[in-house]
């Protein structure tokens, strides 16, 4: 059973790279705060790996997913 990740955008994209750009658009995030919620599979792993040091990730408990 594949659970959740709730995923943060803490640092803004600007001066960034593309790559990291279109990988922050690829997982729903636009501005700084901004969360979202994703299913935990190794794709969305990566892509949070590639971007780790703009997001900040953590389990999505039951009430927050």
């Amino acid at each position: 059973m594949a659970g959740k990740l709730k995923v943060t955008l803490i640092k803004s994209m600007i001066g960034r790279p593309e790559k990291h750009r279109k990988v922050l658009r690829g997982m729903g995030l636009t501005k700084i705060n901004r969360t979202v919620v994703l299913k935990d599979i190794p794709a969305v792993r990566g892509m949070i790996e590639k971007v780790s040091h703009l997001v900040k990730a953590e389990e999505a408990t039951d009430e927050t997913a």
